[in-house]
């Protein structure tokens, strides 16, 4: 039945044609019965309007009532046809403009009297309030097909604004969607960024080491061997961790790599393991960070120092310094190695082609912190990270 329904909306045409020819019919009939020729014609032209009235709704109710305005001045008694003027009461409120919709309400008031005035008995046989009474009842009916036709009009206006809604808030859903895929593709890409460049910097370093003291020292070669597996085993931990972000979305906390401010001694010790000395200060009262917060330190320190093993010179030394505040912490890392230029900066890292310093700006803004980045006066790099934080006391 809804299928029908649906098909009928779309097809309007067919549903009038079909009542226009159901009108006709009784047209017919009643000229077989013996009613005039003139009540045919009416009927045939009744009919006709009916087909087109949704496609020229002005047109159609215009002509439907010019014919009723026809029908009294030739003093053609009211008969089958007269149902059509009931339904152009409708179309007119229903479909047409503002001006035709107040044409079919004041001709329908007026039809009831008009007819009465024209084919009722004469005022000899009949008083004065069962005129009025009977001119009343008359445009009953059309005034009720013109409410009708309004109601009509207000629920198509409603419905098409709700469909508009919906369109909107689809759309807007789609955008929305659309904003969260890639603020968490960025968010992947930074996680995979630091995981996968800080290890496997470490392994390539240490597998240098190896290939270059293997003849003359096997048990150095075989400590940097070591190093290499314990490194790969890790940096494959947080992959299988990281990864699966990807295969689920009601367990993200468990998977995502969540290291912080207590994680980097441990990191620092991997770095010297590594080749490259890094002294470590921490000041301040600790306390307890949100976990975005330790996190950006985390990766931070992590990048920076990547950076200086890759960048720094084969005598590069650093050094990490965090330092807890009331309301914000400071992380910097200095070092005195070759540095970087203005424009290698620019391109995205020292080598040009790197994502590390994007990476950490996106991480410094998401917690709404400040990244102050470029060469030391004295020779080498600086990083500056400034993050702020709701005070837990």
């Amino acid at each position: 039945m809804h299928r029908l329904n649906a098909w009928f909306r779309r097809h309007p045409l067919v549903v009038d044609s079909a009542w226009a020819v159901l009108l006709f019919l009784f047209c017919l009939l009643g000229y077989a019965s013996g009613e005039h020729v003139e009540t045919l014609l009416l009927g045939a032209v009744m009919a006709g309007l009916m087909v087109f009235r949704r496609r020229y709704p002005d047109l159609t109710t215009v002509a439907a009532v010019g014919l009723g305005l026809s029908q009294l001045a030739a003093h053609v008694d009211p008969n089958t046809e007269s149902v059509g003027y009931l339904l152009f009461a409708y179309t007119g409120a229903a479909f047409g403009s503002p001006w035709v919709s107040r044409l079919a309400f004041t001709v329908g008031l007026a039809a009831g009297p008009l007819t009465v005035a024209r084919f009722g008995v004469s005022s000899e046989s009949t008083s004065t309030p069962e005129r009025v009474f009977l001119a009343v009842l008359m445009s009953t009916p059309f005034v009720l097909c013109w409410a009708w036709g309004r109601l009509t009009r207000v629920r198509r206006a409603y419905l098409v604004e709700l469909e508009d809604r919906a369109a909107r808030l689809e759309r807007e859903r789609d955008a929305q969607a659309k904003v969260a895929v890639a603020a968490e593709r960025a968010r992947i890409a930074r996680e995979l960024h630091d995981v996968v460049a800080h290890n496997v910097s470490v392994m390539i370093v240490q597998a240098d080491g190896a290939a270059y003291v293997l003849d003359n020292s096997p048990q150095q070669a075989k400590e940097a061997l070591s190093t290499i597996a314990s490194t790969g085993r890790q940096a494959l931990v947080e992959m299988r961790r990281l990864l699966g972000v990807l295969r689920t979305t009601d367990t993200t906390d468990e998977y995502v790599p969540q290291p912080g401010v207590a994680e980097l001694p441990e990191l620092l010790d991997q770095v010297r393991v590594a080749g490259l000395p890094v002294e470590y200060a921490a000041t301040g009262d600790v306390q307890e960070l949100p976990r975005g917060v330790e996190l950006t330190v985390y990766r931070i320190v992590q990048e920076a120092l990547t950076n200086v093993r890759k960048h720094g010179g084969p005598d590069a030394r650093a050094s990490v310094s965090v330092d807890f505040r009331d309301r914000e912490l400071e992380v910097l890392i200095e070092d005195d190695g070759r540095g970087s230029t203005a424009e290698q900066l620019t391109a995205g890292g020292p080598d040009g082609q790197g994502h590390g310093l994007i990476g950490m700006r996106e991480r410094v803004g998401m917690v709404s912190g400040s990244l102050d980045v470029g060469p030391r006066p004295g020779g080498g790099f600086r990083i500056r990270a400034v993050l702020p934080f709701k005070t837990t006391k």
